[in-house]
């Protein structure tokens, strides 16, 4: 019987990055997309300018998605159907405090593709499943950045998130 080696590791539940740059941000992005399975949530908190839409940018390039991708800021949801699971980026900014229910979000997280939420705090009621990404300004180039796994979280992308090894010179 032979056992599978992500079966048996033992996950922690946060893990913490120091990203040097905008290409690393957009390189654990690109790990994420790459791993991430249909129903993924993923979080993002952090200041204007911290990284959101970056990670997101990453994200994209790893579902094979192509194109520009720019925060929802004004539309709330974008839906992006051309990669390998479809991705959907919403931007709560302009909101002050919203139900997830009016914006149809619970049909989007539980369904066939990722949804990736940048301003979550500005939900009332926050789903107990997914993963938390919380970005911190360190410089004009570096963030800080720790994710929180949050539920029952797929084992094969937390296994490649615990050995990323984020680039330090930007490349």
């Amino acid at each position: 019987m032979s056992v599978h080696p992500l079966s048996t590791f033992s996950m922690s539940s946060t893990l913490h990055f120091l990203l040097a740059s905008p290409q690393a941000t957009q390189a654990l992005g690109r790990l994420v997309g790459s791993w991430a399975q249909p129903g993924s949530l993923f979080l993002l908190e952090g200041n204007l300018g911290s990284g959101k839409t970056t990670l997101v940018q990453g994200i994209a390039a790893g579902l094979g998605i192509p194109g520009v991708i720019n925060s929802p800021t004004f539309v709330l949801i974008q839906e992006y159907w051309e990669g390998r699971i479809p991705l959907f980026h919403c931007d709560l900014y302009r909101l002050s405090q919203v139900v997830a229910e009016d914006l149809g979000l619970p049909e989007l997280w539980q369904g066939q593709g990722i949804t990736v939420i940048e301003w979550p705090e500005r939900l009332v009621n926050l789903p107990d499943q997914g993963y938390k990404f919380e970005f911190a300004v360190l410089s004009e180039e570096e963030r800080s950045l720790t994710i929180t796994a949050q539920g029952d979280p797929n084992p094969s992308l937390w296994f490649c998130l615990e050995h990323f090894q984020p680039p330090r010179n930007g490349n």
